[in-house]
């Protein structure tokens, strides 16, 4: 039988390229207190030694991560752990703040009542330096790019790590150096 592996499969100790989107491209992560679970979910995990950041941006509707994972989260992946651990305070938020906005996000399922995360994120393994670099200049151009225009420049858009690698400014304890793995 032919058993195909998922596209967001993520090997522990390689570099990986990872996308997520919310569920029907809605854009939830607009608000900047929705921006902040991802910065608190990526510091924790960072800080427990479970993953590194080497570049990120949350878009209002998506995210995009370099990152390299060195353990499981406990029986479940780190990415799992993130996507989870995130749904569930979106959960939490939106039902205080927007019951109706969280009812978009209603699926009918026996393991969950909600779905904020698209099935199955993209992450590509980066084992080139020159793809990494590419990778890593796609997500701080994000933000000012024709279709968003967030921004002014990379460096300006603050939920990004732009502005680390232009002026070397640690806004997010839990970046790292591409560099340090290439």
């Amino acid at each position: 039988m032919f058993n195909q592996q998922r596209k967001s499969y993520i090997e522990i100790g390689n570099v990986y390229f990872f996308t997520a989107t919310i569920n029907n491209w809605f854009n939830l992560l607009a608000e900047d207190s929705y921006k902040q679970v991802i910065i608190d979910s990526l510091t924790y995990l960072n800080d427990s030694n479970k993953m590194s950041i080497f570049g990120f941006v949350i878009m209002p509707n998506h995210i995009h991560l370099i990152l390299q994972t060195h353990q499981m989260n406990g029986k479940e992946t780190v990415q799992g752990a993130f996507l989870k651990y995130t749904a569930h305070a979106f959960k939490k938020m939106l039902a205080l703040n927007s019951p109706t906005f969280l009812e978009k996000f209603s699926v009918i399922a026996d393991n969950k009542k909600y779905e904020f995360w698209q099935r199955d994120s993209l992450a590509f393994q980066l084992t080139k330096k020159e793809t990494a670099i590419q990778k890593l200049n796609y997500i701080h151009n994000n933000p000012v790019s024709k279709k968003w225009h967030l921004s002014e420049t990379p460096e300006s858009y603050h939920y990004s790590s732009a502005e680390f690698y232009k002026s070397n400014v640690a806004n997010f304890s839990f970046l790292s150096h591409l560099m340090d793995v290439f």
